[in-house]
């Protein structure tokens, strides 16, 4: 299995705490993905945030309504959470998020890990749809979130 990764930084002008507990509200996902992924999450709101949490959730992937359910395998308030995939549209996926009080705010380091099915297809497919939508995903997320920082009121 061929795994392939993603590392995204973000600076925003907040304090740690306040960028934290955004990213540690599941129900925010939704707003920091872009619409035309379809992102709909189906476990029930409030999702409490924590070691062992169970989301689920489901996405579009070319049309098709796909599940995805994803384990908080690792959780330190302030400092970070790691989501892994259980069921959904890869072999693998483990997603760490990470957040560290900078002199100017809040840095955010991304770090995806990730496997496709389907052998050799899933490779070709990997090299000229997913690599794209995946930087597409970021890209959008990391717009909404300087958006969603810089109107809040500086601390």
């Amino acid at each position: 299995m061929t795994i392939f990764r993603l590392h995204r930084e973000q600076l925003v002008r907040q304090p740690l705490h306040d960028v934290f507990e955004f990213f540690a509200r599941p129900e925010n996902l939704a707003v920091i993905t872009p619409p035309w992924l379809g992102f709909r999450i189906l476990t029930p709101s409030p999702i409490l945030m924590k070691k062992g949490t169970v989301i689920d959730y489901s996405i579009r992937v070319m049309g098709v309504r796909v599940r995805w359910q994803s384990l908080i395998s690792a959780y330190d308030p302030l400092h970070g959470f790691t989501d892994e995939q259980l069921k959904g549209p890869y072999s693998f996926w483990h997603h760490t998020h990470d957040f560290a009080e900078t002199d100017g705010g809040t840095l955010i380091t991304d770090e995806i890990q990730y496997a496709m099915p389907f052998g050799p297809i899933g490779q070709i497919g990997q090299k000229l749809i997913v690599q794209r939508q995946l930087e597409e995903i970021f890209h959008h997320r990391a717009r909404v979130i300087e958006r969603i920082f810089d109107s809040q009121d500086g601390h």
